[in-house]
């Protein structure tokens, strides 16, 4: 592929709206984009006049392919172009930081008795979602907050009112216990509907709803369901009183405003309901050099309000917007009503912008402080490390091994890699051992490590495949958990493999002592040291990632097992039970008719797995 190809390519666009990708020679999707006029747009960046800011010239440089998908209008544009960038992550593109871990509050609405519970994408399912968060534990705080106020069920009983006791929860007051029909379907609703409303921000009319219960239940006599009521009214008034009330006429806007340095934005979102801040969030941008005000503001709310559960009624953003009135009709079919962007330039609005704006330089600033003092931690114990081990250089990039078992039984290994001190997960490898029977984790770590760097031989070889594969990538040094007798057998698998230039020790568990070739005393690293927490931190999340996947296999080991002996079960119904409920725990929390209606099962199986589990 070369300037034919791009040059034949940029001759058939079309004069439609769409969305254009960008490509490298291995077909990576290097950045996404959408125009009102392909033809026009796509050129535009293959013109020599066109005054490209640095970052466009290097996209330029190494696309080798294009391709585009023609659409109907802009807006329809401006959707597929938010799902291919969360599809390809273009590295080009300006990005949402890690959007994966962001996490959701979900209420199943769509179940008679409904759960509330954290999850980490928001689906198209009946279910009620609030978020994303950046913070589990924030979303944790919330639920625990919320049960206290809202007993809610967090089982998976089949409820039928009939069951013959409730489980620890009704009797510490935070399940109000349908299971065994202390609370009908409705009762149970409503106390979700006052969460919902909570989480909404509206406050004020829960409230009104249990004050008037609570005289009603005054009125009937029921002075215990009376006080329960009062102190669920107090608790939810002192979480409002800490509430800051920032306008008495400004209702549901959410608040943007953003900070950026060395390539690295921070967004600030105000959640405001009912004139109150109920919440903020931050957000980080990669991919915002070289990118102006407006085209960072424009990515961020594409990205966030592709993804939020609630579009209020008014959004409030720092600088205009080059694609202003798409955006707005977007939000206005997310949300299915009336949306308002808005830029203020005075008054209550504009205070509470630069308020965002100050925050959302406060929190850059101290994650770069953070990150700062990490890089100098990780440079002092990778400098430390290479002085006690003897080390021609600081070792950059570190892959620790570990062996798991139980009585030479699902034996299993692990790789972990940390680059310049911090973990690289994407670099984390799992072994099954083959060629091993019985317990021997001298002989499990050998052809653990033959593995490894027998798929990075085939790699140098294989050049066509080389580009990109992360097995071809040599550690600088390999730390081994155990002792003496792990590090003599690998070595001598290394010195066959011809990488036995690759320093390697061992580090055993008890006294922390790393054993080295050609040294008859161990090394100790001085305690307290940042080279001795990296190295314990290092071998930790080794075993760690080792005992994961042991237990995994064992897990599935006794599952097998114990369907094993169901009549009526065989191989296929185990799998189906197996994909559908992801576990044992899950088969038996399963309900009959669920139970039934998995794939290739019926009544009668069904009836004997329940009656068997």
């Amino acid at each position: 592929m070369g300037d034919d190809l791009i040059s034949t390519r940029l001759a058939g666009l079309p004069e439609r709206p769409g969305v254009y990708l960008f490509k490298d020679v291995r077909g990576t999707v290097l950045y996404v984009g959408k125009a009102i006029v392909l033809r026009n747009r796509v050129r535009s960046y293959f013109h020599a006049s066109a005054g490209h800011t640095p970052k466009t010239e290097r996209l330029v440089a190494e696309i080798a392919d294009l391709e585009w998908i023609v659409t109907e209008s802009e807006l329809e544009a401006l959707i597929l172009e938010n799902e291919l960038i969360k599809r390809h992550q273009p590295r080009y593109n300006v990005r949402l930081k890690d959007d994966k871990r962001y996490p959701y509050i979900k209420i199943s609405m769509q179940e008679d008795f409904p759960r509330i519970y954290t999850v980490r994408s928001a689906q198209q399912d009946g279910a009620r979602y609030f978020g994303p968060f950046t913070s589990s534990q924030a979303v944790h705080q919330t639920l625990e907050v919320l049960r206290r106020l809202f007993p809610y069920r967090t089982c998976n009983r089949d409820i039928t009112g009939r069951d013959a006791r409730p489980c620890l929860y009704y009797h510490i007051k935070l399940c109000t216990g349908p299971c065994i029909g202390a609370i009908d379907r409705e009762g149970y609703r409503n106390v979700i509907d006052q969460a919902c409303l909570f989480l909404e921000g509206k406050s004020e009319l829960v409230i009104d709803a249990m004050s008037a219960q609570m005289e009603q239940a005054a009125t009937a006599l029921d002075f215990e369901r009376a006080a329960v009521l009062r102190d669920q009214i107090a608790s939810i008034n002192l979480i409002i009183e800490r509430q800051r009330i920032v306008s008495g006429h400004l209702h549901d806007h959410d608040i943007i405003a953003f900070a950026r340095d060395n390539g690295q934005a921070c967004v600030q979102v105000f959640f405001i309901r009912n004139g109150k801040l109920i919440g903020r969030e931050y957000f980080l941008l990669t991919g915002t050099q070289d990118e102006d005000e407006s085209a960072v503001m424009g990515s961020f709310i594409k990205q966030f309000y592709n993804e939020a559960t609630q579009i209020p009624p008014d959004v409030i953003v720092q600088h205009d917007l080059e694609e202003f009135t798409v955006i707005q009709s977007w939000l206005r079919q997310r949300r299915g009503a009336r949306v308002t962007l808005q830029v203020p330039k005075r008054g209550e609005k504009k205070a509470l912008l630069s308020m965002a704006h100050e925050n959302a330089v406060e929190t850059l600033a101290r994650l770069r402080d953070e990150w700062n003092a990490d890089t100098h931690r990780h440079t002092e114990a990778l400098t430390q490390l290479q002085e006690a081990l003897g080390l021609p250089v600081p070792p950059a990039r570190i892959e620790c091994y570990d062996i798991s078992t139980l009585q030479g039984k699902n034996t299993v290994g692990s790789m972990v890699v940390f680059v310049q001190g911090a973990p690289s997960k994407q670099d984390y490898r799992r072994f099954r051992i083959r060629t091993i029977t019985g317990q021997d984790d001298f002989a499990s770590m050998a052809e653990m490590i033959s593995r490894r760097f027998a798929r990075a031989r085939q790699s140098a070889e294989d050049e066509a495949t080389s580009k990109g594969d992360r097995w071809a990538i040599m550690p600088d040094l390999i730390i081994l958990d155990g002792g003496k007798g792990q590090l003599s057998t690998v070595r001598e698998v290394m010195e066959e493999l011809g990488v036995d230039h690759i320093p390697t020790v061992g580090l055993a568990k008890q006294e922390e002592e790393i054993f080295s070739p050609g040294r008859s005393d161990s090394i100790r690293l001085p305690a307290g040291s940042e080279a001795l927490f990296l190295v314990q931190r290092i071998r930790d999340e080794a075993h760690r990632f080792a005992v994961t996947y042991h237990r995994k296999l064992r897990g599935q080991d006794s599952t097998r097992s114990l369907l094993d002996g169901i009549p009526g079960i065989g191989p296929r119904r185990r799998l189906a039970l197996l994909k559908h409920f992801g576990s044992l725990e899950g088969i038996r929390n399963a309900t009959l008719d669920q139970l039934a209606a998995v794939p290739g099962m019926n009544r009668s199986a069904a009836e004997k797995l329940r009656e068997y589990l």
